[in-house]
């Protein structure tokens, strides 16, 4: 995440007025400002959060490019719910991709890369946030259309492998143009004290109203619309699953339906999980004045891992939840030449 957007993107320093609107704290060139009681935390963060990010850096790129190279190769994976699992996970693949980027950055506390390698980082950044929670939504959809169709015992015709391809690139279509004018305020911010470079979000006067604009956009479009509309969704087919129980004339969902049910119920659970702590932390930012303390830092930084990590947990839960896909794995394992 960009320093200006996540409290702790930089060190504290004595003067606790820090002005989380710009792109560093006051007086953050004084190293000799940082209280030393506080010395041996920030060294234990510099160390450990390199690691946690390579950790997820790893295991999400391992797992996720294995979901694609089996739904890709596996001729039964290519169902309407995994072209969506699919680009969930390209769009997971992408970010972990740049990950190092973010953690060089971390360990030399300065930005070496460009102003155009820091529109791309942050840029797919944001697109962590929107894509997966989008795909997520056009998931819950399906799975609510699917129910719906098996409570009246009608066909889904329109329910095609290539509907789901061109509702997939609507949905990569409608993240970069919501993700654009983060691309446009993206770039490197030269510290006037000590010339130190960072990647941020530079934002024109008034800065504090442009931040506080920036987070609501992403608050309202990243999570408050989506997650109401799936749990409207949910509700309704709870509500539609409870009737249907009930109904001794209405045909019940078959195994494999339910399963898949199950299975993006319990992926948009994880989601929300991961991303739900830095969704209320903007809360928390745009309705107090927190001080930049060792445990705000610490916070914020544990938040930003835990929806860092959402990006490496979902294929876990395929291999877990998904029989079809577990199997179609194992074959390709067998297929590969010892």
């Amino acid at each position: 995440m960009d320093n200006a957007s996540v409290p702790g993107g930089a060190l504290p320093v004595c003067n606790d007025s820090v002005d989380r609107y710009s792109p560093t704290p006051a007086n953050s060139s004084d190293p000799s400002c940082t209280p030393p009681s506080d010395f041996y935390f920030y060294a234990d963060l510099y160390v450990i959060l390199p690691v946690i990010y390579s950790v997820i850096c790893a295991v999400g790129l391992t797992g996720n490019t294995a979901v694609i190279y089996v739904i890709l190769k596996a001729p039964k994976m290519k169902t309407v719910t995994n072209m969506f699992i699919l680009n969930l996970a390209i769009a997971d693949d992408l970010f972990t991709l740049v990950l190092p980027i973010s953690i060089a950055d971390h360990l030399l506390n300065y930005w070496p890369f460009g102003d155009i390698l820091c529109k791309i980082i942050l840029s797919i950044d944001h697109y962590n946030i929107f894509s997966s929670i989008y795909f997520l939504t056009v998931m819950s959809i399906d799975r609510y259309l699917v129910v719906w169709a098996t409570v009246r015992s009608k066909r889904m015709p329109y329910r095609t492998y290539r509907a789901a391809k061109i509702v997939s690139f609507c949905v990569w279509v409608l993240a970069i143009i919501i993700v654009m004018p983060f691309t446009v305020f993206a770039g490197v911010y030269v510290s006037p004290d000590d010339g130190r470079k960072s990647c941020v979000l530079s934002f024109p006067s008034p800065e504090s109203l442009w931040f506080k604009t920036s987070r609501i956009y992403t608050l309202v479009l990243g999570f408050a619309i989506p997650v109401s509309t799936i749990c409207i969704l949910y509700t309704m087919m709870l509500y539609k699953l409870r009737n249907m129980r009930l109904n001794s004339n209405a045909k019940a969902l078959d195994k494999a339906k339910k399963k898949v049910t199950i299975m993006v119920f319990i992926v948009l659970a994880v989601c929300l999980f991961c991303w739900t702590p830095f969704h209320l932390s903007t809360i928390v930012a745009l309705t107090t004045d927190l001080r930049t303390t060792p445990l705000v830092i610490g916070i914020s930084y544990f938040i930003t891992s835990l929806s860092y990590a959402n990006s490496c947990l979902n294929p876990f839960l395929y291999a877990f939840l998904d029989d079809s896909f577990r199997k179609a794995f194992i074959k390709m394992l067998e297929c590969i030449p010892a």
